[in-house]
């Protein structure tokens, strides 16, 4: 691959890949403020661990896919052999834990830090929502 189809390929999946976090996110949000009115009249752990594990759920669904994206991405492009290989590799890149075991070829290196990156966004933007979230549950419990 060229250096070009390099960013522009890795800009298109990193683009999908962003676009599973907004929308899981959102749809989280929705689940939220739908179950938030029956969680309303339970106890307190319900209505503080209640949010905070669902959202958890989605979060880490939200990053599986994402994975799973990129695994798919590596296989049908036959640049890695199967499909066990190219999990492990999709996961440790999406991790920037970057064993350094399964590598990619000279013309896919740029390309393979989108992955990374895609990661570091995930986490990033995952991280805000359940600060966000804490912040809302917090305020609604200690500070009224």
């Amino acid at each position: 691959m060229t250096l070009a189809q390099q960013i522009l390929w890795g800009s298109v999946y990193l683009g999908v890949c962003v676009l599973v976090e907004i929308v899981f996110l959102t749809w989280c949000t929705l689940v939220l403020r739908h179950l938030s009115q029956k969680w309303i009249h339970k106890g307190q752990i319900i209505r503080t661990a209640g949010p905070v594990s669902l959202a958890l759920v989605f979060i880490i669904a939200t990053h599986t896919i994402q994975v799973w994206i990129w695994a798919v991405v590596w296989v049908l492009g036959s640049v890695l052999p199967d499909w066990n290989t190219a999990l492990y590799f999709s996961l440790v890149t999406f991790t920037t834990v970057g064993y350094g075991d399964v590598v990619l070829g000279h013309d896919l290196r740029i390309f393979g830090t989108f992955a990374s990156v895609t990661g570091l966004l995930a986490f990033g933007l995952s991280t805000a929502y359940l600060v966000a979230l804490m912040t809302k549950i917090f305020e609604g419990r200690f500070l009224a």
